[in-house]
């Protein structure tokens, strides 16, 4: 398969290559992404009150998910390294559940889009509240880590 049959980071020869966006225009691009970490109550309400094992695992997971999403190009191995205008990561408590909604927004002035960015982040950040609890609950699932939004580029702005 090659580029011309669709697939971007692949050559002719089928290489893996990395997609030139040189010659593409520079435009504002955003990108917000979540993620959801399921746990037992115990540990729910350990971390919503700040008292986690290892201190406060909110703050900490929102930190963690900012740094990833700056790091994303060394973990992705064909992302282009960009230089983030904003990264912001949230995390709530989700009504009627043991759970927390983690909710990343991320912002470049780029040739290229930041979904990726926002996915780490909010990924990143939802395994960091698992690294914080573990103590507390070892069943804690993360699940529906998603896109809900990207503007910007040539393609059609997009929301879930």
């Amino acid at each position: 398969m090659s580029a011309q049959s669709g697939l971007t980071h692949q050559d002719n020869e089928g290489r893996i290559r990395m997609v030139d966006v040189g010659a593409k225009p520079v435009s504002t691009r955003t990108a917000i992404a979540r993620a959801r970490i399921h746990m037992a109550p115990c540990a729910f309400q350990a971390i919503r009150e700040g008292q986690g094992p290892k201190g406060d695992a909110l703050q900490t997971a929102e930190l963690a998910g900012i740094m990833a999403a700056k790091r994303t190009s060394d973990l992705i191995p064909l992302c282009h390294p960009l230089p983030l205008t904003k990264a912001r990561v949230s995390i709530e408590p989700v009504d009627g559940e043991t759970a927390f909604e983690v909710r990343a927004q991320v912002r470049t002035d780029g040739k290229t889009g930041v979904e990726m960015e926002a996915l780490t982040a909010a990924s990143v950040a939802a395994l960091t509240l698992y690294d914080m609890a573990k103590a507390l609950d070892k069943s804690m699932t993360i699940s529906a880590i998603h896109l809900v939004e990207k503007t910007g580029g040539q393609s059609d702005n997009y929301r879930r």
